[in-house]
């Protein structure tokens, strides 16, 4: 500021005014100075303001690297955050560089609040980041814990799944798991049920796995090693499902002709032409918009006591599905 006062012949503190847009400066001094601060490169260090005052009014949003769903939620966050009036921040975790180690980062520089996609931390890990400030968690429940929680009806999704695939004549109905990721033993455990809903239950069979291709790929060459294909799956993510189809494919195995395959999650890649895929829809920006409402509240009153938003899936039918080969029915 002072390199700029100098720059204009006027004082610092009435530049710091023009900054703060407070009265006391002429319109054509106001605009010498906005002048000279853009020919000089300044710009005023919002955050020094802010953190001056006791406040970052950042959000820390912590990811995992790869997972598309979860960059769509992030999609959603950023308008909501910068209409409330706060700024994001993100940090990733991935291979070498686990959840703790992302979370924590966020924490050294200053964020008032965080949003957690994707979390696998124990409920007692989470309860003691919501003792430290406001956090609300995405994609999974967190009772027990002092945070809030953002997730989708898991059983309702995976219901409209079967009932869908019931419908269209299919019994044997496979179910590739997402493993230890967020939501899967939910969805696993919704699976189980809606097939004994449909009294199928003598069909179920459930695949290890997890949110990505290569667990898709790989659950892909345990059916097809198996004495007989099931008429259809149900992938733990959209993820899974497509590893599963590339894998399906590469053996001569046709989706929906043989194999019919349903995902979960809707993600921006599941529209694609050449995938086409039959998917439960979350509703990415909801999810992202309830989370940043969620964490701004509890900046507000700390007091609140935890709460979950749940909100309903839909199934998004599309080109994967279809009846069975009526020599398989």
């Amino acid at each position: 500021m002072q390199d700029v006062a100098q720059r204009v012949g006027v004082s610092r503190a009435l530049v710091s005014l023009v900054f703060r847009n407070q009265p006391g400066a002429g319109e054509e001094t106001r605009l010498r100075v906005l002048r000279a601060a853009d020919e000089l490169g300044y710009r005023p260090d919002s955050a020094a303001r802010l953190l001056a005052r006791g406040r970052s009014r950042t959000i820390g949003v912590m990811l995992t690297l790869h997972q598309p769903f979860e960059a769509d939620i992030v999609e959603g966050v950023y308008p909501e955050a910068e209409r409330l009036g706060y700024d994001v921040l993100l940090s990733a975790s991935a291979p070498g560089r686990d959840e703790r180690k992302a979370v924590e980062a966020l924490l050294s520089h200053r964020c008032e609040a965080l949003i957690l996609l994707g979390s696998r931390a124990s409920i007692g890990r989470l309860d003691e980041l919501g003792r430290r400030g406001a956090v609300v968690v995405v994609g999974r429940t967190a009772r027990g814990a002092h945070v809030d929680s953002v997730h989708t009806a898991e059983s309702k999704g995976v219901g409209q799944v079967v009932s869908h695939l019931v419908a269209l004549g299919h019994r044997d109905i496979a179910h590739v798991d997402g493993g230890r990721e967020t939501g899967a033993a939910e969805r696993r455990r919704a699976y189980r049920a809606a097939m004994r809903r449909h009294r199928l239950a003598e069909w179920i069979r459930v695949l290890p796995g997890a949110y990505d291709e290569a667990s898709g790929s790989a659950a892909g060459r345990l059916l097809l090693a198996g004495e007989r294909l099931p008429t259809a799956v149900f992938a733990g993510n959209d993820r899974s499902a497509m590893g599963l189809m590339h894998t399906l494919a590469r053996a001569g195995v046709e989706v929906p002709g043989d194999v019919s395959v349903v995902g979960y999650d809707d993600n921006h890649l599941s529209h694609l032409s050449h995938i086409d895929l039959s998917t439960v829809r979350q509703d990415a920006v909801r999810l992202a918009e309830h989370a940043v409402r969620f964490v701004v509240e509890r900046l507000d009153d700390a007091a609140l006591a935890p709460r979950e938003a749940v909100l309903d899936p839909r199934l998004v039918v599309r080109g994967t599905s279809s009846p069975p080969a009526l020599n398989r029915i």
